[in-house]
């Protein structure tokens, strides 16, 4: 099997897997993935996450040029800015998810670190998660706010719309996108409780120890590539 047939079954069976547990519904959500080429797999406009064909799969280059497959979602301008942003990305994903939307939708949270670390998992699978204001979905404009965040930020709210999760793959992309889901319907849940936050001294350790990033073939993300 072709690296690229292989990731184009990957992004249909996570796209699938996303759909049927609920992170994702109707035709909202899109996500890439980035080929050895340098070229992005995207999924079609207006496309249900569960029921992608791996087929129909937009290609398009890193200037959003389509290449081959069926139109690409309207989101190219932030998928495009991650990978400028981060050159070890290869995997991005955008959901409506409910819990990480609705914190997006919050009017105090903290644009510089929008997710409190309550937890050691959303340090090690997501780490800071930064903020970006309101741009209609699809528009080019959330391309240069997306360019700038993404440089300091893998997991980002945009306001008001949802959380865009980049990783070194796919697996690594989809788990930090379900930590960033799951934190932000603890701090939902706890929303006007006292809460014991982590330490600074335990964070510092917890991203000291991040031994979980993995590159695109699941090595260790130290190891044959610099990341």
């Amino acid at each position: 099997m072709t690296e690229q047939r292989a990731i184009r079954e990957e992004m249909c069976r996570w796209g699938r897997s996303l759909f049927e547990r609920g992170l994702t519904s109707g035709s909202s959500g899109n996500m890439s993935a980035r080929l050895d080429d340098g070229s992005l797999l995207v999924t079609p406009t207006n496309s249900c996450l569960g029921f992608l064909d791996p087929e129909q799969l937009a290609r398009i280059d890193l200037e959003g040029q389509h290449l081959s497959g069926a139109p690409p979602t309207k989101e190219i301008p932030l998928h495009r800015a991650v990978y400028v942003a981060r050159p070890e990305t290869n995997a991005v994903i955008h959901l409506h998810s409910t819990y990480a939307t609705a914190l997006s939708c919050l009017s105090d949270i903290d644009p510089r670190d929008a997710v409190a670390p309550v937890t050691p998992y959303v340090v090690m699978r997501v780490g800071r998660v930064g903020f970006i204001p309101y741009t209609r979905p699809g528009s080019p404009d959330v391309y240069p706010s997306v360019l700038a965040a993404a440089k300091d930020y893998s997991a980002i709210l945009l306001a008001n719309h949802g959380p865009v999760v980049s990783g070194p793959n796919l697996e690594a992309a989809i788990f930090a996108a379900e930590e960033l889901e799951e934190t932000a319907k603890l701090m939902i849940v706890l929303r006007g409780l006292p809460i014991r936050l982590l330490t600074d001294a335990q964070v510092s350790e917890l991203e000291a120890n991040r031994s979980h990033l993995l590159d695109r073939k699941g090595r260790p993300a130290t190891e044959g590539k610099d990341l």
